[in-house]
């Protein structure tokens, strides 16, 4: 009976894992599919960059200890890093936000770098916005692109799995200013390849 009991315990444990990693992948897909839905409407987007063609993405296990939005405090459902193969970059985070369930932020740039073994680097050229009360495109929000400046921050590396924070600040054109601080319960990261492609990023954290 011990036995038994022990084996159903343990049995539960993994599938509560299962169902916990099962959901943080439906939501990373929803992500990606608004992040596809930057789309011509976004007109400060060149056609050459539309559809992002994402080969990477990573979701991450924690916690938003700061997540503001010109100065207004929310907390987060998920963090995720979503790579392309032209090089873009983004650290997109949904939002618990009770009025809005398609509350999403990206902090977006070009080719990201790490400057140490466990420091990568992504320089921020525009922020993307989506809402309920965005456009849709296939029934997901279209994002509003803002360009922006300022720099994500993640200690840890992808190829070990481990993250153990991002750090954001980014301020657009109109002063608003974004800000992320997110530190992980330490359980190792999901990563997901979606197509083979080349690195671009230097020193590349993912061989």
């Amino acid at each position: 009976m011990t036995k038994l009991g022990v084996t159903r315990r343990w049995s539960g444990l993994r599938s509560a894992r299962g169902d916990t990693i099962t959901r943080r992948l439906r939501h990373a897909l929803v992500i990606g599919g608004m992040l596809a839905a930057t789309s011509a409407l976004a007109q400060t987007t060149p056609p050459e960059e539309v559809g992002p063609d994402i080969d990477l993405y990573a979701l991450m296990s924690g916690r938003c200890t700061t997540l503001k939005i010109d100065g207004h405090d929310f907390a987060c459902k998920m963090v995720a890093y979503f790579h392309t193969e032209k090089g873009r970059a983004d650290f997109t985070v949904a939002l618990d936000d009770p009025a809005d369930d398609s509350h999403v932020i990206s902090f977006s740039g070009d080719n990201g770098h790490r400057t140490q073994e466990n420091l990568y680097v992504l320089a921020i050229d525009r922020m993307l916005m989506k809402s309920k009360e965005r456009p849709k495109v296939d029934g997901l929000p279209v994002p509003s692109v803002q360009t922006s400046s300022g720099v994500c921050r993640q200690v840890g590396n992808f190829a070990a799995a481990k993250v153990s924070s991002i750090s954001c600040e980014a301020t657009d054109g109109a002063g608003k200013i974004y800000q992320l601080q997110f530190e992980s319960d330490g359980s190792p990261i999901t990563i997901r390849r979606v197509r083979a492609s080349e690195p671009t990023i230097r020193q590349d954290p993912y061989r």
